[in-house]
């Protein structure tokens, strides 16, 4: 199930029901003391709310003391004009005082959904990882993690209160007022959220095609870096400058409409509310004038509008990032809603090794319906032996490794390990029972002590380098400078092709595994450092299970068992010399190579 595209319209209902599933964030169950600084802060906004609102009365009975003309008023009028200061200064503090204490509840909120977010792209198959754009899957759940502190903040502290303030403003205007000027506060409201509304559902389109080309942006900058060395062997510089830069491009294009239509919405609103200032204080000043209300009420009713305004131009802020928010969410939480394609059954036990012993089943697999890969595979694997699967490409060797792991599901047939189906068991045992060193050994952007220990959590130093005096790399290692605090670079660049291999069969050694798979661990070495690192293999694969997934058949003639595949099927099998003896597949294969070798050597000698 893939997740829904961000770029599609978002109905209201799929707004609401992502708020739903965000807000048990904001009350967690487990944390009594987060929750208690919720209640604080909810406080602390009505507090906060309660001085605001007794300014504009402060700030009338000022006036009107200073209208009577009185001298023994001025005492008191300064005194109310002080009172008004620390109203105003109260009203701040309890703001950012309330900001201090419910920071804590947002952060851990966003930390705990960006951990189940991460844990669960985790668990998600290789396939979902394969047909995802890495810099486009980070932005989405940056995006997605960091609004949920601000979809808190907003709904606690701007919307609530907001409209708790329009409810005491519109009792106060119609106590003092009349009911008139209680229905044109309403009337503007409604009218200025309307327009926000319309204006922003218009903009949230530019918004998501800002976002989108924004993701292809970054995904295609991501992926250019990752293969910076293809970009050199090609001398593609320029064009993939010219790719990035056209991806900017559209950005920046969709970042001036998104822009221009916000002056557009701001202008709309300001034009509102002043309209409604305008009225309200042209009211005010005529029943003023009429004797009805006193100078007082005047600056009452310019006080009151302008706290009320200031939350409801906000107001238009907030609703755009509540509404962008959902977007970014929504998003995320199509990752989250994404099943996994491979599921431990439930209540499934873990894979118990004993012996080591594998087999292949009628083993049938195809990536896509139409296209099968695997057409019936039956190999015994003895435990304790050797198991070599050679052949074409594309015969499907790789592919048994990827189903040994259970990244995919075989479509018919079983593989059993000790008599276990592995499809019936965690696939946290089976892993944990399988190390393999693969064609492309990657490694963390870290230390290479750091990669070698990743093959058991919690390995001592004395552990490392004993595996890596196993793999035969500790000698390398202890000439560099800062020894096994070397870093590796990205993806393990600062080392050779050789280096690289030499530290994945030290992790794997250090997993100390009983089932071993090599995956043309040395296809990609040049003939001396394929033969060290043969032979260390050769080491590293005694008493254990072992299946050897080769190209070169020179890398396999010790094998106990040979299995030739060809066109999804076992085509040829048994020892290197039963092979040649067929003179079938393998043997036409061995010719070949070796015609191929001599001539290089001989290459090589003139």
């Amino acid at each position: 199930m893939a997740p829904p595209d961000p770029s599609q319209p978002t109905a209201p209902v799929a707004g609401f029901r992502t708020l739903r599933r965000f807000l048990p964030y904001l009350w967690p169950k487990d944390e009594p003391r987060l929750r208690a600084r919720v209640v604080v802060a909810l406080v602390l906004v009505l507090a906060a709310k309660a001085l605001t609102l007794s300014t504009g009365f402060v700030y009338k009975a000022a006036i009107d003391r200073m209208s009577a003309g009185m001298e023994a008023a001025v005492a008191v009028a300064v005194a109310l004009v002080v009172a008004y200061a620390g109203a105003r200064f109260g009203g701040v503090l309890f703001d950012n005082l309330r900001n201090a204490i419910f920071e804590r509840v947002g952060q851990d909120a966003a930390r705990r959904l960006a951990e189940n977010v991460f844990r669960h792209i985790h668990r998600l198959s290789l396939r979902f990882h394969l047909e995802r754009r890495t810099g486009a899957l980070t932005k989405i759940v940056e995006r997605g993690t960091k609004s949920i502190d601000m979809m808190l903040y907003f709904l606690l502290f701007n919307i609530a209160p907001t409209v708790v303030e329009l409810a005491v403003i519109c009792v106060i205007f119609g106590l003092k007022f009349g009911i008139g000027l209680v229905v044109a506060t309403l009337a503007m409201v409604a009218g200025y959220i309307l327009f926000t509304r319309i204006v922003t559902e218009w903009r949230t389109h530019l918004q998501r095609r800002m976002n989108e080309v924004d993701n292809q942006a970054i995904a295609r900058a991501v992926d250019s870096l990752l293969n910076y060395e293809t970009v050199k062997y090609f001398t593609a510089e320029e064009r993939e400058a010219r790719r990035y830069g056209h991806a900017m491009r559209s950005f920046a294009d969709a970042a001036v409409k998104n822009e221009t239509s916000l002056a557009w919405l701001n202008i709309g609103q300001a034009l509102i509310t002043n309209a409604m200032m305008a009225g309200a204080m042209g009211y005010t000043v005529w029943g003023w004038s009429r004797g009805m209300f006193t100078a007082g009420d005047v600056v009452l009713v310019n006080t009151l509008l302008a706290q009320l305004f200031r939350p409801l131009d906000m107001l238009g802020w907030v609703y755009r990032n509540v509404r962008q928010g959902l977007i970014d969410m929504e998003a995320m939480f199509g990752i989250v809603d994404t099943e996994a394609e491979i599921e431990d059954m439930q209540g499934a036990p873990d894979l118990i090794v004993t012996n080591g012993h594998v087999r292949l089943q009628d083993l049938r697999f195809g990536y896509d319906a139409d296209r099968e890969i695997l057409k019936g595979i039956d190999v015994d694997v003895p435990p304790g032996s050797m198991l070599a699967v050679v052949g074409p490409s594309g015969a499907g060797k790789s592919t048994l490794s990827r189903l040994l792991f259970r990244f995919y599901e075989p479509t018919g047939g079983r593989i059993t390990i000790d008599g276990q189906d592995i499809n019936k068991v965690t696939q946290k045992s089976l892993r944990a029972a399988i190390g393999i060193v693969p064609q492309d050994s990657v490694l963390f952007n870290d230390t290479i002590g750091y990669n070698i220990g990743y093959g058991r959590e919690g390995a001592g130093q004395a552990e490392i380098e004993a595996a890596a005096k196993g793999a035969a790399i500790h000698d390398f290692i202890a000439q560099l400078p800062h020894g096994y605090d070397s870093q590796v670079g990205e993806r393990g660049l600062k080392l050779s092709g050789g280096e690289k291999q030499r530290v994945a069969i030290a992790r794997t050694l250090l997993k100390d595994p009983p089932i071993l798979v090599l995956d043309e661990a040395t296809s990609a070495l040049d003939s001396r450092t394929e033969a060290a690192i043969q032979e260390t293999l050769r080491n590293v694969a005694a008493r254990r299970t072992s299946i050897v997934i080769a190209h070169r058949l020179s890398t396999v003639v010790d094998a106990d068992q040979i299995v030739v595949l060809d066109q999804g099927q076992v085509a040829e099998r048994g020892t290197h010399a039963q092979l040649l003896r067929k003179n079938g597949i393998y043997a036409e294969m061995w010719t070949r190579q070796q015609s191929e070798r001599e001539e290089e050597e001989a290459e090589a000698a003139e």
